[in-house]
């Protein structure tokens, strides 16, 4: 996956980039560098290795500003392309130029929803706003008007309703609202790799919200991925992330909210407009974030009955699922990748996936 063009970013920062790439001199060479990037409502950290100081932070700098655009470019209700997408969509515009910092995360989301069966499905951002997981703090939230979902469902919006015609777009569903906060993390995270690659990096590290995608090596070892059990309690177990691979994971616990004594999170099943109730994480492994982030969300809505059949057909090879009696399943190559930290749980091991 090669890194977006956005043609916003200024001629200083492309000169900053053109001087990173070619910078040497004394920066003293440190076997591990770090920096952070504030972008998507949260904190990035970044991990570079044989890189100096000096330049590890101009790298984390052009990073950010990558990010930022980004997040800009993708945000689903704040004023920007994707929000001007969604108000033609919804006034039945006839096909209109999708912005170029948009098309390709389009093309992505509509290949990926598509091979999920629509359980990956970004363009069911009516039901995320009427939840309120767009911007709305937890005191605020409760669950939307029952006639309000049922609607939303009767309707049925999905990415099959999006018809991309070169770099035209058009919703034949007046109900489409895109938000792609389940793969715009993963995806900013392939384009910040992509972007490291092209300056000569090799052996880098990004995580975000305990996700993680790597290159290369860790000085020779590989990268080791702690991953969270349900609810936050702690580590469940620990994987080996190798070369070129990303771990990613969708719980029920980074964003939720009470509400007469039932919590809900933000992971909606399209076929009830409700949050999906048998799964309580899901953790995938991929070469590329942007796909083991909408494929944990898939998976997460598919269930630990339907998750090995359509994690086949999103051609995904390793995954660990955690139901909501606690109890682990995962494919013989997930089992022999990952590490349970002292956990007592029931493991169901299913056939193989690859």
């Amino acid at each position: 996956m090669r890194m977006l063009a956005f043609p916003r970013l200024s001629g200083a920062l492309l000169g900053l980039i053109l001087a990173i790439t070619g910078s040497v001199g004394c920066d003293r060479q440190d076997p591990v560098s770090r920096g952070r990037i504030n972008a998507f409502d949260t904190t990035l950290d970044v991990t570079l290795i044989g890189v100096g100081r000096q330049r590890a932070a101009e790298i984390t700098h052009v990073l950010e500003a990558d990010m930022q655009l980004m997040e800009k470019s993708w945000h689903a209700w704040q004023p920007g392309p994707v929000s001007r997408m969604n108000q033609l969509f919804n006034e039945g515009s006839p096909p209109f130029a999708a912005p170029p910092s948009v098309l390709p995360l389009l093309r992505l989301s509509k290949a990926l929803s598509e091979q999920s069966e629509g359980l990956f499905n970004p363009a069911l951002g009516h039901l995320t706003r009427a939840w309120g997981f767009q911007g709305r703090d937890a005191d605020c939230m409760r669950p939307p008007p029952q006639d309000l979902i049922d609607q939303v469902v009767r309707d049925h919006p999905t990415m099959r309703d999006i018809t991309i015609d070169g770099f035209r777009v058009s919703a034949s569903n007046p109900t489409v609202k895109l938000d792609f906060r389940a793969i715009q993390k993963g995806f900013a995270v392939d384009q910040a790799i992509a972007r490291l690659q092209d300056l000569g990096i090799n052996n880098a590290s990004i995580s975000v919200d305990g996700n993680v995608r790597a290159i290369g090596s860790r000085d020779g070892h590989p990268w080791s991925v702690p991953l969270r059990g349900p609810a936050a309690g702690g580590i469940l177990a620990t994987v080996q992330v190798q070369g070129n691979e990303a771990a990613f994971t969708a719980g029920d616990y980074p964003r939720n909210f009470n509400w007469d004594g039932k919590t809900y999170h933000d992971i909606i099943d399209p076929r009830t407009g409700y949050p999906a109730t048998e799964t309580a994480s899901v953790t995938v492994l991929h070469p590329n974030a942007s796909t083991a982030d909408a494929a944990a969300n898939a998976l997460f809505v598919a269930g630990p009955k339907d998750w090995h059949r359509i994690a086949r057909k999103m051609g995904i090879h390793y995954v660990m699922l955690t139901d909501r009696q606690g109890r682990l399943h995962m494919n013989p190559e997930m089992q022999a990748r990952v590490r349970l930290q002292g956990t007592q749980r029931e493991v169901i091991i299913s056939e193989p996936l690859s």
